[in-house]
């Protein structure tokens, strides 16, 4: 009697690891369907994006680009968009206009936004990083002798946009580029981390600290 015994609580104890198994198996295979994964291609069909940043407007946009196509740049504009909290940007050079007035629009919103970007390219022609210091965005720019040539962007804390794309109007409609969105934790983790390493290593308090005042001479504390 015992060792029958033993043989079904043995076969329940296996049914019962092998029933976790699946459905821990089924649980990373739903997970990693609803993990956010998208890959754009540029250059890109130029086409209106007004309605992305008036959705509700009465009134048809009245320019002579074609309306209604959706696009990859389309696409790149609506997840920046997407973001409710937060948006760290660390972008090589920054020259579209539509793209700064998607981060504008953020911060209009309320949203925390911060962009690092490289000492260098904030004087090219057509440069965005005046405007965006104009409205009140944190902007720094990174301090170090070779060039912070990362392109990338982390919305909320848990999407990336990430790859070859400089945020300019010839990259977009001109250069062969890539961009990755995700929102696979491995992938945005890192990124999260060399954005605040960055930024907190180009603190400009860091960079100059206040002057003591010197005492005079013979005074106590």
């Amino acid at each position: 009697m015992s060792v029958v015994w033993t043989v079904k609580v043995v076969g329940r104890a296996a049914a019962l690891s092998l029933s976790v198994e699946l459905l821990v198996w089924l649980f990373r295979r739903l997970r990693r369907k609803k993990t956010l994964q998208e890959v754009l291609f540029f250059p890109t069909e130029v086409a209106c994006v007004e309605h992305i940043f008036t959705p509700t407007s009465m009134y048809p946009c009245p320019c002579l680009l074609p309306h209604g196509v959706e696009t990859s740049f389309s696409r790149l504009l609506r997840h920046i968009l997407s973001a409710s909290s937060s948006l760290d940007l660390c972008v090589f050079a920054f020259s579209n206009m539509e793209l700064s007035r998607a981060v504008l629009a953020l911060h209009a919103r309320g949203l925390t936004v911060r962009v690092l970007t490289d000492k260098d390219y904030i004087v090219i022609t057509g440069s965005q990083i005046g405007a965006l210091r104009k409205a009140g965005i944190c902007v720094r720019c990174d301090s170090d002798a070779v060039h912070m040539h990362h392109k990338f962007a982390v919305l909320d804390g848990r999407r990336l946009i990430t790859g070859s794309l400089n945020w300019t109007l010839t990259a977009v409609q001109n250069n062969k580029e890539n961009i990755l969105v995700t929102e696979e934790p491995d992938l945005v983790r890192p990124f999260v981390q060399e954005f605040r390493r960055l930024w907190e290593v180009n603190d400009p308090a860091r960079r100059h600290p206040p002057a003591r005042v010197q005492k005079p001479a013979g005074e106590t504390v």
